[in-house]
């Protein structure tokens, strides 16, 4: 492969992230998915509707994953998730953070971005102050805090950090074979899981639960096949275009949204290249947009007092830093992180969601304050 042809290859994933990313923003507005909403639901009122939708995309999105490792399209080993090296009490601390935060700024970051492009101009407020303390606890003085406390604390498991890990070196499966076998199980079990409910058998719900599985699919073999070059004609080795941590991603929001705004500020500097983190952040408000045009509900909406000013701003820095912490969001370590069946997204999410928990009873407790 010619410099040239790695140029034109580079731009092509550029844009295909683009349009996946406009499908996920496009299909959760429509859909009025959201992860907060999930857990509001079950712990306010019980209803586990809006949950199965969540679970029935992560069903769908490991299924994809571990198939297209199995037909060798990817190397399911090559991501940030899948590390052997266990980093609990980051993923604990970081999704706590991240979880309380996301309530207090009223959804997740990419809930952040869909309400931008459906008119909310208190998520970006949201935007800029969480991509400002994520590039903090990326590179800033919360890194430092990060790399020499929570991230010091960890285990190793020699076999891997994900299910089909273990099954490979229990049973002695070849790795492709164990992974489609483990998604079929446990993706396949929460597809059944969110379709055994009649009142979940909905378009919106079905459009959600498939369509945003299929996007985390897509983004991954965006990333981890059309953008993987297995030998760069300058390096002579291998790697994944376009991607900030060198390894093939999926959809995921609290770094880009750093790497968003240090490309918008730094954009005359020649070495700040686009990358699909950026990309994908853009593609998520724009998609948003155009589907609350199409559907008349795009609204501007600000802040209504001081307090809610301040909580949001609040929610926003604990986002920033937890989900940088914990190596995802919602969706990072959610949907994207669960499919690959990884032992630190799942502690991620636990964190997540018992920090929403928290952020809940925080809410309750300042309305009967007033």
């Amino acid at each position: 492969m010619q410099i040239a042809d790695l140029q034109a290859l580079y731009t092509q994933v550029l844009w295909a992230a683009f349009v996946v990313s406009l499908a996920f923003g496009f299909i959760a507005q429509r859909t009025h998915f959201c992860t907060m909403g999930a857990v509001s639901d079950v712990v306010n009122m019980g209803s586990w509707t809006r949950m199965r939708m969540w679970g029935m995309a992560v069903g769908v999105a490991s299924i994809g994953f571990y198939g297209m490792a199995w037909l060798g399209w990817i190397d399911a080993g090559n991501t940030i998730y899948t590390s052997g090296r266990i980093i609990w009490l980051s993923a604990t601390v970081g999704g706590l953070l991240f979880g309380f935060g996301m309530v207090l700024a009223s959804g997740c970051g990419s809930k952040t971005l869909v309400r931008i492009g459906a008119g909310s101009l208190k998520s970006l407020v949201v935007f800029f102050v969480m991509g400002f303390f994520a590039f903090a606890t990326l590179r800033g003085v919360f890194a430092v805090l990060r790399v020499n406390t929570v991230d010091q604390v960890a285990f190793e498991i020699p076999a891997g950090g994900a299910l089909p890990h273990w099954i490979a070196a229990g049973f002695g499966l070849e790795p492709g074979l164990a992974g489609l076998l483990a998604a079929l199980v446990v993706g396949g079990a929460l597809v059944i899981w969110a379709l055994v409910e009649r009142d979940f058998r909905s378009f919106n719900n079905l459009f959600a639960g498939l369509g945003l599985g299929s996007v985390i699919v897509a983004m991954w073999w965006v990333s981890g096949h059309m953008g993987f070059v297995a030998e760069h004609p300058e390096t002579l080795e291998s790697v994944y275009l376009a991607t900030n941590t060198g390894r093939m991603e999926s959809l995921t929001f609290t770094a880009p949204m750093a790497y968003t705004l240090d490309w918008l500020i730094l954009f005359s500097d020649t070495s700040k290249l686009l990358t699909v983190g950026v990309v994908t952040v853009v593609g998520v408000v724009v998609g948003a947009c155009v589907q609350a045009l199409l559907d008349r509900s795009f609204r501007w909406e600000g802040f209504r007092s001081t307090q809610d000013t301040a909580l949001h701003l609040l929610g926003a820095a604990c986002m920033g830093v937890g989900g940088v912490t914990a190596l995802g969001c919602t969706v990072g370590q959610g949907l994207s992180g669960l499919s690959t069946l990884s032992l630190t997204s799942v502690i991620a999410v636990a964190g997540i969601a018992a920090g929403a928990v928290l952020g809940f009873r925080f809410q309750m407790w300042l309305l009967e304050r007033e």
